[in-house]
């Protein structure tokens, strides 16, 4: 198994907790404005969670919640063009602030030559917004390769976002390792052959994670905001938080065990 190359990072409830606060307000307000009296509270968002991607999250809600038929494609493509439209509103306006721990572990991964790379269902322009106004505004430079959602036959828990990034970076995928926060997504990368290590998002605390190296509650600040560790046998480094040695630890732990 190869040494760790590149460090692969989901995007939604890994860069940021975009889920309840920008991506469910963006539903909600699409809904009211199309005339209809539907609403996802938090917990029920939670649920709907389950199903990767908006499009196929309003479908799923049409025929197993409403108990309605499928509505039309042109209705749910308006519908998800609307809430694209007030997730990059909310964004713009500085209202998703990045995950604890995030904005240093990409500066260590920089700094060290460690390549990276985004595998997401987001699509792409929400994606950039995010990255210029929740990370900097040049942070999609950072990234060597950038695979959206709207660019793969199949969204998570299928690896084609994965496969696809490998393919551009030209790696195998046991040099890699992927950050995530849902079981989709780790499913995506184990199926890709990626090891993949958990940072669980506010609607995944307590959700299993077949396959991750280690489950975290967050990446974490040395001292200030210690992380947690919620399944794996290791123990954090003295300063509370997960850097990049320990992700380089759990990489090279993978390797040895085959």
């Amino acid at each position: 198994m190869a040494d760790m190359q590149a460090l692969i990072f989901d995007v939604d409830g890994t860069l940021a907790e975009t889920e309840r606060d920008a991506h469910r307000a963006g539903f909600n307000q699409a809904f009211a404005e199309a005339g209809l009296d539907d609403h996802w509270d938090a917990e029920r968002y939670g649920e709907l969670l389950a199903v990767p991607g908006g499009k196929e999250r309003i479908r799923h809600y049409w025929t197993a919640y409403k108990g309605e038929p499928e509505p039309d494609a042109e209705f749910v493509k308006q519908l998800h063009a609307r809430k694209a439209e007030v997730y990059t509103e909310l964004i713009r306006a500085g209202k998703v602030p990045p995950r604890s721990g995030i904005m240093r572990l990409l500066g260590e991964a920089r700094q060290a030559g460690v390549r990276l790379a985004i595998a997401t269902t987001t699509t792409r322009a929400p994606l950039m917004e995010l990255l210029a106004h929740t990370l900097a505004p040049e942070a999609a430079d950072w990234f060597e390769v950038i695979v959206a959602g709207d660019e793969v036959p199949a969204k998570k828990p299928a690896p084609d976002a994965y496969d696809l990034v490998l393919e551009k970076m030209g790696l195998p995928g046991e040099a890699c390792l992927a950050l995530e926060d849902s079981p989709p997504g780790v499913a995506a990368a184990v199926d890709a052959g990626v090891p993949v290590v958990v940072t669980a998002s506010e609607y995944t605390q307590n959700a299993d994670f077949p396959g991750a190296l280690a489950v975290f509650d967050r990446l974490g600040e040395p001292e200030s905001q210690p992380a947690r560790v919620l399944a794996g046998s290791l123990t954090l480094p003295a300063h509370g938080a997960v850097d990049l040695a320990l992700l380089r630890t759990l990489h090279s732990q993978r390797r040895q065990a085959g």
